[in-house]
């Protein structure tokens, strides 16, 4: 099978993830898909490179291939989300995925500002995901690989949650995820 050709499998399967659930909500006022969607529009108007913009869209495919705890979706769709894109894509896409919920963490831990702007259901799910990080898990936070990116990543996906934002349809960031996938 060609690069071309699994590429164009692994689209479709990301395409398909994305109308099956996308339209399920976030918690927030918006789908899961209208977030990811935001995060990703977020990330390429800051001009992020390519990876971060794949990751943006994806960091919440977790939710689309777990089963929800509660109205929250799956509590570690970080950890199941970052290990399927690992499979698909490198880590410069699937690693900042998997640390995103940390980076949440780390940013609450250094940042009283960042905590004040989080929303209530954030809020609420940062209590579930461990609340904010003891120095000991900031310094190790600090030493992982593609940790600024996935504090980058946490910083869109903070911002993404306007409801009835209009922003490109998944196909529109196929050429970011093109530039990054697995051969």
């Amino acid at each position: 099978m060609s690069e071309g050709t699994r590429a164009t499998i692994l689209f479709d399967e990301i395409a398909a993830l994305f109308d099956a659930q996308g339209h399920e909500a976030y918690g927030e006022g918006v789908s899961i898909a209208e977030h990811s969607l935001q995060t990703a529009a977020l990330a390429r108007a800051e001009s992020a490179d390519p990876a971060l913009v794949a990751a943006a869209l994806l960091h919440d495919i977790g939710h689309f291939i777990e089963q929800p705890d509660d109205a929250f979706g799956y509590h570690k769709h970080d950890q199941s989300g970052g290990a399927w894109l690992a499979a698909r894509f490198p880590s410069v896409v699937s690693q900042p995925v998997r640390l995103h919920v940390a980076a949440k963490r780390y940013l609450c831990a250094l940042e009283e500002v960042y905590f004040d702007r989080l929303s209530p259901d954030s809020v609420r799910s940062l209590a579930l995901q461990g609340g904010a990080m003891s120095e000991q898990e900031v310094a190790a936070f600090d030493r992982l690989p593609r940790a600024a990116a996935a504090v980058q990543l946490r910083r869109f996906d903070e911002a993404a949650k306007v409801k009835d934002l209009v922003t490109p349809p998944v196909a529109h960031f196929l050429p970011y995820m093109r530039q990054c996938v697995r051969g």
